[in-house]
Protein backbone atom coordinates (compact mmCIF):
# COMPACT_ATOMS: atom_id res chain seq x y z
CA UNK A 1 0.00 0.00 0.00
CA UNK A 2 1.58 3.27 -1.16
CA UNK A 3 0.49 6.87 -1.48
CA UNK A 4 0.52 6.62 -5.28
CA UNK A 5 -1.69 3.50 -5.17
CA UNK A 6 -4.30 5.25 -3.03
CA UNK A 7 -4.09 8.38 -5.20
CA UNK A 8 -4.92 6.23 -8.24
CA UNK A 9 -7.67 4.18 -6.57
CA UNK A 10 -9.02 6.05 -3.53
CA UNK A 11 -12.41 4.32 -3.75
CA UNK A 12 -10.88 0.85 -3.58
CA UNK A 13 -8.90 1.68 -0.45
CA UNK A 14 -11.78 3.61 1.11
CA UNK A 15 -13.98 0.53 0.75
CA UNK A 16 -11.27 -1.76 2.08
CA UNK A 17 -10.83 0.54 5.07
CA UNK A 18 -14.59 0.62 5.62
CA UNK A 19 -14.87 -3.17 5.53
CA UNK A 20 -12.03 -3.60 8.01
CA UNK A 21 -13.51 -0.84 10.20
CA UNK A 22 -16.86 -2.66 10.20
CA UNK A 23 -15.07 -5.90 11.15
CA UNK A 24 -13.44 -4.05 14.07
CA UNK A 25 -16.85 -2.85 15.29
CA UNK A 26 -18.40 -6.33 15.02
CA UNK A 27 -15.46 -8.03 16.76
CA UNK A 28 -15.55 -5.41 19.51
CA UNK A 29 -19.26 -6.02 20.05
CA UNK A 30 -18.68 -9.78 20.14
CA UNK A 31 -16.04 -9.50 22.87
CA UNK A 32 -17.70 -6.83 25.00
CA UNK A 33 -21.39 -7.72 24.65
CA UNK A 34 -21.67 -11.39 23.74
CA UNK A 35 -18.71 -12.73 25.72
CA UNK A 36 -17.84 -10.55 28.71
CA UNK A 37 -21.31 -9.03 28.87
CA UNK A 38 -22.88 -12.47 29.33
CA UNK A 39 -20.20 -14.28 31.37
CA UNK A 40 -19.10 -11.62 33.87
CA UNK A 41 -21.48 -11.06 36.78
CA UNK A 42 -20.99 -7.49 37.97
CA UNK A 43 -19.75 -7.28 41.56
CA UNK A 44 -19.76 -11.06 42.12
CA UNK A 45 -16.33 -12.70 41.75
CA UNK A 46 -17.45 -16.27 42.47
CA UNK A 47 -20.44 -16.12 40.13
CA UNK A 48 -18.22 -14.71 37.38
CA UNK A 49 -15.67 -17.52 37.74
CA UNK A 50 -18.42 -20.15 37.83
CA UNK A 51 -19.83 -18.62 34.64
CA UNK A 52 -16.49 -18.52 32.80
CA UNK A 53 -15.26 -21.95 33.95
CA UNK A 54 -17.57 -24.06 31.70
CA UNK A 55 -17.29 -21.54 28.85
CA UNK A 56 -13.52 -21.16 28.61
CA UNK A 57 -13.48 -21.62 24.84
CA UNK A 58 -15.97 -18.76 24.43
CA UNK A 59 -13.84 -16.61 26.76
CA UNK A 60 -10.75 -17.42 24.69
CA UNK A 61 -12.67 -16.71 21.47
CA UNK A 62 -13.49 -13.26 22.84
CA UNK A 63 -9.80 -12.60 23.49
CA UNK A 64 -8.83 -13.89 20.04
CA UNK A 65 -11.50 -11.70 18.44
CA UNK A 66 -10.19 -8.66 20.31
CA UNK A 67 -6.66 -9.37 19.11
CA UNK A 68 -7.84 -9.70 15.50
CA UNK A 69 -9.61 -6.37 15.99
CA UNK A 70 -6.27 -4.80 16.92
CA UNK A 71 -4.57 -6.43 13.93
CA UNK A 72 -7.20 -4.83 11.67
CA UNK A 73 -6.54 -1.51 13.41
CA UNK A 74 -3.19 -1.19 11.65
CA UNK A 75 -4.33 -1.24 7.98
CA UNK A 76 -7.30 1.00 8.86
CA UNK A 77 -4.93 3.52 10.47
CA UNK A 78 -2.71 3.49 7.37
CA UNK A 79 -5.65 3.86 4.96
CA UNK A 80 -7.21 6.71 6.94
CA UNK A 81 -3.84 8.46 7.05
CA UNK A 82 -3.54 8.40 3.26
CA UNK A 83 -7.19 9.33 2.72
CA UNK A 84 -7.00 12.34 5.06
CA UNK A 85 -3.44 13.38 4.24
CA UNK A 86 -4.47 15.90 1.52
CA UNK A 87 -6.29 17.97 4.18
CA UNK A 88 -3.37 18.17 6.61
CA UNK A 89 -0.44 15.78 6.56
CA UNK A 90 0.71 16.72 10.06
CA UNK A 91 -2.73 16.28 11.68
CA UNK A 92 -3.37 13.03 9.80
CA UNK A 93 0.01 11.75 11.02
CA UNK A 94 -0.80 12.82 14.59
CA UNK A 95 -4.13 10.95 14.46
CA UNK A 96 -2.36 7.84 13.15
CA UNK A 97 0.35 7.91 15.82
CA UNK A 98 -2.01 8.40 18.74
CA UNK A 99 -4.30 5.69 17.31
CA UNK A 100 -1.32 3.31 17.27
CA UNK A 101 -0.75 4.07 20.96
CA UNK A 102 -4.36 3.08 21.62
CA UNK A 103 -3.91 -0.18 19.71
CA UNK A 104 -0.74 -1.04 21.64
CA UNK A 105 -2.40 -0.30 25.00
CA UNK A 106 -5.49 -2.38 24.21
CA UNK A 107 -3.53 -5.32 22.78
CA UNK A 108 -1.33 -5.46 25.89
CA UNK A 109 -4.41 -5.12 28.06
CA UNK A 110 -5.68 -8.52 26.79
CA UNK A 111 -3.18 -10.14 29.17
CA UNK A 112 -5.58 -9.19 31.97
CA UNK A 113 -8.24 -11.40 30.38
CA UNK A 114 -5.87 -14.38 30.29
CA UNK A 115 -5.12 -14.19 34.04
CA UNK A 116 -8.52 -15.65 35.11
CA UNK A 117 -7.83 -18.67 32.89
CA UNK A 118 -4.44 -19.19 34.57
CA UNK A 119 -6.10 -18.99 38.00
CA UNK A 120 -8.66 -21.63 36.99
CA UNK A 121 -5.98 -24.20 36.15
CA UNK A 122 -5.60 -27.34 38.26
CA UNK A 123 -2.00 -26.58 39.19
CA UNK A 124 -0.22 -27.34 42.46
CA UNK A 125 1.21 -23.84 42.83
CA UNK A 126 -2.31 -22.43 43.04
CA UNK A 127 -2.92 -24.38 46.27
CA UNK A 128 -1.27 -21.46 48.06
CA UNK A 129 -4.53 -19.56 47.52
CA UNK A 130 -8.00 -20.37 48.77
CA UNK A 131 -10.83 -20.65 46.17
CA UNK A 132 -12.21 -17.32 47.38
CA UNK A 133 -8.84 -15.66 46.86
CA UNK A 134 -8.53 -17.12 43.36
CA UNK A 135 -12.00 -15.86 42.50
CA UNK A 136 -11.18 -12.40 43.83
CA UNK A 137 -7.93 -12.25 41.86
CA UNK A 138 -9.73 -13.35 38.70
CA UNK A 139 -12.39 -10.70 39.08
CA UNK A 140 -9.77 -8.07 39.90
CA UNK A 141 -7.98 -8.87 36.66
CA UNK A 142 -11.22 -8.56 34.69
CA UNK A 143 -11.90 -5.21 36.36
CA UNK A 144 -8.35 -4.07 35.54
CA UNK A 145 -9.06 -4.93 31.90
CA UNK A 146 -12.10 -2.66 31.98
CA UNK A 147 -10.00 0.24 33.21
CA UNK A 148 -7.24 -0.56 30.72
CA UNK A 149 -9.84 -0.47 27.97
CA UNK A 150 -10.96 2.95 29.17
CA UNK A 151 -7.38 4.23 29.22
CA UNK A 152 -6.80 3.04 25.66
CA UNK A 153 -9.96 4.78 24.48
CA UNK A 154 -8.59 8.13 25.68
CA UNK A 155 -6.03 7.94 22.89
CA UNK A 156 -8.65 6.76 20.41
CA UNK A 157 -10.98 9.58 21.44
CA UNK A 158 -8.30 12.12 20.57
CA UNK A 159 -7.73 10.36 17.23
CA UNK A 160 -11.48 10.59 16.51
CA UNK A 161 -11.41 14.34 17.24
CA UNK A 162 -8.51 14.87 14.84
CA UNK A 163 -10.10 12.77 12.13
CA UNK A 164 -13.48 14.40 12.65
CA UNK A 165 -11.89 17.78 11.99
CA UNK A 166 -10.07 16.47 8.91
CA UNK A 167 -13.24 14.87 7.53
CA UNK A 168 -15.21 18.09 8.12
CA UNK A 169 -12.56 20.11 6.27
CA UNK A 170 -11.92 17.59 3.47
CA UNK A 171 -14.63 18.46 0.95
CA UNK A 172 -14.50 14.91 -0.47
CA UNK A 173 -16.26 13.39 2.56
CA UNK A 174 -19.54 14.85 3.90
CA UNK A 175 -19.33 17.30 6.78
CA UNK A 176 -21.92 15.41 8.84
CA UNK A 177 -19.48 12.48 9.09
CA UNK A 178 -16.93 14.86 10.56
CA UNK A 179 -19.48 16.05 13.11
CA UNK A 180 -20.35 12.45 14.01
CA UNK A 181 -16.69 11.54 14.48
CA UNK A 182 -16.14 14.61 16.65
CA UNK A 183 -19.11 13.52 18.79
CA UNK A 184 -17.59 10.02 18.96
CA UNK A 185 -14.30 11.44 20.19
CA UNK A 186 -15.96 13.49 22.92
CA UNK A 187 -18.09 10.54 24.06
CA UNK A 188 -14.99 8.33 24.41
CA UNK A 189 -13.14 11.01 26.38
CA UNK A 190 -16.09 11.71 28.69
CA UNK A 191 -16.60 8.00 29.36
CA UNK A 192 -12.91 7.27 30.02
CA UNK A 193 -12.18 10.25 32.25
CA UNK A 194 -15.41 9.66 34.17
CA UNK A 195 -14.27 6.07 34.75
CA UNK A 196 -11.00 7.34 36.23
CA UNK A 197 -12.23 10.43 38.09
CA UNK A 198 -15.82 9.57 39.06
CA UNK A 199 -16.56 5.82 38.75
CA UNK A 200 -20.09 6.13 40.14
CA UNK A 201 -20.91 8.77 37.52
CA UNK A 202 -19.35 6.60 34.81
CA UNK A 203 -21.61 3.72 35.82
CA UNK A 204 -24.65 6.02 35.69
CA UNK A 205 -23.94 7.29 32.16
CA UNK A 206 -22.80 3.94 30.70
CA UNK A 207 -23.60 2.64 28.08
CA UNK A 208 -25.61 5.62 26.80
CA UNK A 209 -22.55 7.88 26.70
CA UNK A 210 -21.01 5.62 24.05
CA UNK A 211 -23.99 5.70 21.66
CA UNK A 212 -22.57 8.73 19.75
CA UNK A 213 -19.34 6.77 19.26
CA UNK A 214 -21.18 3.70 17.98
CA UNK A 215 -23.37 5.74 15.62
CA UNK A 216 -20.50 7.91 14.37
CA UNK A 217 -18.12 5.05 13.64
CA UNK A 218 -20.84 2.87 12.10
CA UNK A 219 -21.99 5.66 9.75
CA UNK A 220 -18.40 6.44 8.82
CA UNK A 221 -17.42 2.88 7.93
CA UNK A 222 -20.66 2.27 6.01
CA UNK A 223 -20.11 5.50 4.05
CA UNK A 224 -16.60 4.35 3.13
CA UNK A 225 -17.96 0.98 1.98
CA UNK A 226 -20.94 2.16 -0.08
CA UNK A 227 -20.03 5.73 -1.08
CA UNK A 228 -16.31 6.27 -0.65
CA UNK A 229 -14.92 9.69 -1.49
CA UNK A 230 -16.14 12.36 -3.91
CA UNK A 231 -13.62 11.78 -6.69
CA UNK A 232 -13.81 15.29 -8.15
CA UNK A 233 -13.22 16.90 -4.76
CA UNK A 234 -10.56 14.31 -3.93
CA UNK A 235 -8.58 15.17 -7.06
CA UNK A 236 -8.91 18.88 -6.33
CA UNK A 237 -7.70 18.45 -2.72
CA UNK A 238 -4.88 16.20 -3.89
CA UNK A 239 -3.71 18.76 -6.43
CA UNK A 240 -3.73 21.51 -3.80
CA UNK A 241 -1.79 19.27 -1.41
CA UNK A 242 0.85 18.54 -4.06
CA UNK A 243 1.13 22.23 -4.86
CA UNK A 244 1.62 23.06 -1.16
CA UNK A 245 4.26 20.33 -0.82
CA UNK A 246 6.11 21.60 -3.88
CA UNK A 247 6.02 25.18 -2.57
CA UNK A 248 7.35 24.04 0.81
CA UNK A 249 10.27 22.27 -0.87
Amino acid sequence: MTLSAIERSPQRYARLGGILYLAIILLGMFGEIFVRGTLVVSGDATASVNSILPAQFLWRAGIAGDLMMHVFDVPVIVILYFLLRPVSQSLALFASCINLVQTAVLATNKLNLLVPLFLMEDSAYLNAFSPEQLHALSYLSIKAHGYGFGIGLIFFGVACLARGYLIFRSGYLPKFLGVLMLAAGFSYLINSFALILAPAFATAIFPGILMPAFIGELFFCLWLIFKGVNLKQWESSLAMSRHADAAAN
